[in-house]
């Protein structure tokens, strides 16, 4: 089975022995409020999913990530993984030393092992990041929002909780075993944010034709305005899935973590996180991890050239995909020779669109028991 990045699958799960000892003294510890956002990257930090960081970067790991994508190891890194605080907050706190870290609900969930405070550059991170500085994008917005001051150090989770969606929710120790159990020396992955489509369930069945499993990995989390309900994404795949697929070759398991919008650095990002769970190839299609204009829609396959190291085999799928009436199948710009007059598009906008109108996409754009699932649920779409 291919190694986790960096070699060893993290594990900052406290054993229970420590964890009693640790809310005993919670009250004499100084204490944040953890965003849901962070309280998620807590737990994939702490199960491995984040392999190999062990805490929130610190500011030599930062400064390398932002200039080369890279750790001070040489091990590939691209999307900040952070806590930040503003400056008064930062004040308050010491500069090395235990830090509680509680959800917004005011239950504990982890220990900070705080042993460095810093400031860093927002602009040239999010140029660096994101390819731009524009607030409208929302990776960026999100970034600028964030406090001035960054907290460095490992973390000890407390809850390991497994919501959303528990039976989904398996972490990379459990699908590692799982595949080992399965007999899958070889796993695609799948990174989907949306429901699925027909061009989705295509690509899906390519890769199923060149490994010996598939596991489809929705990001659950928070999204932008417009994006499909976590809801909507696991009903729509369960069902497409047990018509569809042999389920014997098919695992659903969600990725719980909040989408970036970074283009090519998601891209590898979510590349090494597959490969924390075993995974060895992953579909990377047309402007993969995008929003609007900022990326070329072939940046994320042209990056993995600059990071072979990673080992995960990316499963590149160029062009834009559409169903052809006089081919009477699939095809994109690169495979179909008949004009525009002859397509019906894929495009995520106009199917949207339709969906918002009630109107039935085209059986050969979306499967009849997609579409009745969203039109069931009255409000598909984060709002």
């Amino acid at each position: 089975m291919i190694a986790p990045h960096g070699g060893t699958l993290v594990n900052r799960i406290a054993p229970h022995a420590d964890r009693r000892l640790i809310l005993d003294n919670w009250h004499s510890l100084p204490k944040l409020t953890a965003s849901r956002e962070t309280v998620g990257d807590l737990r994939n930090i702490a199960r491995g999913a984040f392999s190999p960081l062990e805490g929130f970067l610190g500011k030599d790991d930062f400064e390398s990530m932002v200039e080369r994508g890279r750790l001070t190891s040489g091990v590939a890194w691209t999307i900040p993984i952070i806590l930040d605080v503003d400056e008064p907050t930062a004040e308050l706190l010491p500069n090395e030393g235990e830090v509680a870290l509680e959800g917004p609900d005011g239950i504990p969930e982890a220990v900070l092992h705080l042993n460095e405070k810093y400031t860093y550059d927002k602009e040239k991170t999010a140029q660096n990041v994101f390819a731009t500085t524009e607030r409208k994008h929302p990776g960026v917005d999100a970034l600028l929002n964030r406090g001035s001051v960054l907290l460095g150090g490992a973390i000890d989770l407390l809850e390991d909780a497994m919501d959303p969606y528990p039976g989904y929710n398996r972490p990379p120790a459990t699908t590692r075993a799982l595949f080992e159990e399965r007999g899958w020396k070889t796993v695609g992955a799948f990174q989907t944010r949306n429901v699925p489509h027909a061009g989705h369930e295509a690509m899906q069945k390519v890769i199923l034709s060149l490994v010996d499993g598939l596991m489809i990995q929705p990001v659950i989390g928070k999204k932008k305005t417009g994006d499909f309900t976590d809801e909507m994404i696991i009903k729509s795949y369960d069902r497409i899935i047990e018509s569809y697929f042999r389920s014997e070759r098919v695992l659903l398991n969600i990725l719980p973590t909040e989408m970036r919008y970074a283009g090519p650095r998601e891209a590898i990002f979510h590349a090494i996180v597959r490969k924390n769970y075993g995974c060895t190839h992953m579909v990377v299609g047309r402007d993969h991890a995008g929003v609007g204009n900022y990326y070329h829609p072939e940046a994320a396959i042209e990056i993995f050239s600059d990071y072979p190291d990673i080992e995960l085999q990316p499963v590149c799928i160029r062009g834009d995909f559409f169903y052809c009436h006089i081919c009477g199948a699939l095809g994109s710009e690169r495979t179909c020779p008949h004009d525009e007059d002859n397509h019906i598009s894929f495009s995520g906008t106009e199917i949207r669109a339709m969906i918002k109108e009630n109107r039935r996409p085209p059986a050969q754009i979306m499967r009849p028991e997609v579409f009745d699932i969203l039109a069931a649920s009255g409000q598909p779409f984060v709002e």
